[in-house]
């Protein structure tokens, strides 16, 4: 099923004012780094005469990843404390760290806490009951009234379905305002225990992060979403799922992953061309990567240049892949860009276990309220008043 924003709406803009805009993210990559060359000793070390490390080196080779972002030091990563412990030192990191990048998508949005009427948190590397979505409205200003949205489920399709789910809700309240929230620590996934191919490339492949944004439904700088839709592939829901276990979270991977985009292209090409608009032409593309093959066999199947990707090229590249945080930090790239004119025309997609896509459209607009919109993007660094250890 797919929505459509405003249905007299056409490419030129015309009756955007009424869309939500999606405003600038803020994203915060934790202090600790590790790059290629060290994940590639420690898996030679690790797993020495495993007969499936010399595939998984060439896979952790060929990710295109530079260096990933851990929320602990790398001994401290490598080690297994139950995971009891683990989702307890989830639920620290994750209250210290947030307040200040929620304050920055805020502060990009032009809005206080008391401006949000709805909250939605995504993860897929903690648990808690209540949602961590209680303990930011109790703790950071945010109103009694504010509604919560949870989705732990989705992994890494789940900052598309945020955005999705952003925009009907201000479809259904026009003057209110979502706060969207990634909150993804992967460290705390890693099983010392899996060897198979894919838990080995995953050691290599996943970062940390944590990212906010908020959707407005009036006013503001950034995309006006236009349209969204969905799709699940059939029959694909052991292709990518987590065992889950007295250890916590084991992170499965089908081989046939990579081949995904096949099937999703012409689902992604026809939403756009359902809105009128030509997939090959537009001014921003924002998909979730994960993996250099899912973008460049999307780029081939669409028939779009691969450098139109650059700005999920460059999150892989430099903070791996972050799960739900993906497409908010190549949004966040894509503003910092600063590129894109008025009512240029692009698409958000993201793609995660199911196997899911969440995709939607939009257009660019510098906002008619005179709010400015403010670069958030650092790195935590360690200090008295910093995260836990």
């Amino acid at each position: 099923m797919e929505f459509l924003s405003d249905e007299n709406s056409d490419e030129k803009g015309i009756g955007e004012f009424s869309m939500p805009t999606l405003c600038r993210p803020a994203v915060m990559l934790p202090e600790y780094v590790i790059t290629q060359e060290e994940t590639l000793d420690l898996a030679r070390l690790l797993h020495a005469g495993d007969p499936n490390l010399p595939l998984a080196l060439r896979l952790i080779e060929n990710t295109g990843v530079r260096e990933r972002h851990l929320i602990q030091p790398i001994g401290k990563t490598l080690e297994h404390p139950g995971f009891e412990t683990r989702n307890r030192i989830y639920e620290q990191h994750a209250k210290a760290r947030l307040p200040e990048v929620i304050q920055g998508a805020l502060e990009n949005a032009g809005l206080a806490a008391v401006d949000i009427d709805a909250i939605i948190y995504v993860s897929c590397t903690g648990f808690m009951m209540p949602s961590m979505t209680a303990w930011l409205i109790n703790n950071l200003g945010f109103g009694s009234g504010t509604r919560q949205l949870p989705i732990a489920q989705l992994g890494c399709a789940a900052g598309g379905a945020a955005i999705n789910r952003a925009h009907d809700f201000c479809r259904g309240y026009p003057e209110a305002n979502v706060l969207i929230v990634s909150c993804e620590f992967c460290s705390l996934c890693y099983q010392p225990s899996d060897t198979d191919v894919g838990s080995l490339l995953s050691n290599g492949l996943f970062g940390d992060a944590v990212a906010a944004a908020v959707v407005r439904g009036s006013g503001g700088t950034g995309v006006r979403l236009a349209r969204n839709g969905s799709h699940l592939i059939p029959h694909t829901e052991s292709w990518i799922f987590y065992a889950v276990k007295s250890t916590g979270f084991h992170f499965r991977l089908d081989k046939r992953v990579p081949t995904t985009m096949q099937p999703l292209a012409p689902v992604l090409r026809g939403l756009v061309d359902g809105h009128g608009w030509d997939i090959g032409d537009l001014d921003f593309y924002i998909v979730h990567a994960g993996g250099p093959r899912i973008l460049d066999d999307l780029s081939g199947y669409l028939g779009i240049d691969s450098r139109a990707f650059r700005h999920s090229r460059a999150t892989l590249t430099e903070c791996g892949n972050i799960a739900s945080a993906v497409v908010l930090d190549a949004l966040a790239r894509l503003f910092a860009e600063g590129r894109v004119q008025e009512h240029g025309r692009g698409v958000i997609a993201g793609f995660g276990p199911g196997i899911t896509a969440e995709m939607a459209i939009g257009t660019w607009s510098s906002g008619r309220d005179g709010h400015p919109t403010h670069a958030f993007r650092r790195k935590s660094s360690s200090n008295g008043k910093g995260p836990p250890e």
